[in-house]
């Protein structure tokens, strides 16, 4: 059975709703379902505020980036009277095994939801044999 190992690269970003910092700007985790099938793995990452061309996904050495970028939504100086959106980027890494195919890893963003498929290597997929009657 092929698996995702989930690691936190920086220990200072937090799940949804709490913000950590990273330089000068929140960054949050987000959260995810994994779902494996027969033929690869599926990750969702929720990722509200993010347009789609402002997501970068890379895949290095069995490890697997996330970062999307979210757009402040008011200007820097604005005077709130109540603020308890927090606004910032979404960063995930996940360490990956090597029966996930990385040269057919694919993406799709709808509705702040991204969506990884994960294709499993040949070798690690379910198969039927054939019995040979004599």
């Amino acid at each position: 059975m092929a698996t995702v190992t989930p690691i936190q690269t920086n220990d200072r970003a937090q799940e949804v709703g709490q913000a950590g910092h990273t330089g000068s700007a929140l960054t949050y985790r987000p959260v995810v379902d994994i779902i494996e099938n027969a033929n690869e793995l599926l990750i969702y990452a929720d990722m509200p505020g993010v347009e789609g061309d402002t997501i970068d996904i890379h895949f290095e050495d069995r490890t697997l980036s996330i970062h999307g970028r979210v757009e402040p939504r008011q200007a820097a100086k604005t005077t709130y009277l109540l603020q308890e959106y927090g606004v910032g980027d979404f960063q995930r890494v996940f360490q990956v095994s090597e029966a996930i195919d990385s040269t057919k890893i694919t993406a799709e963003y709808t509705d702040g939801v991204l969506m990884l498929h994960l294709p499993k290597v040949e070798a690690v997929r379910p198969r039927k044999i054939e019995v040979q009657a004599k």
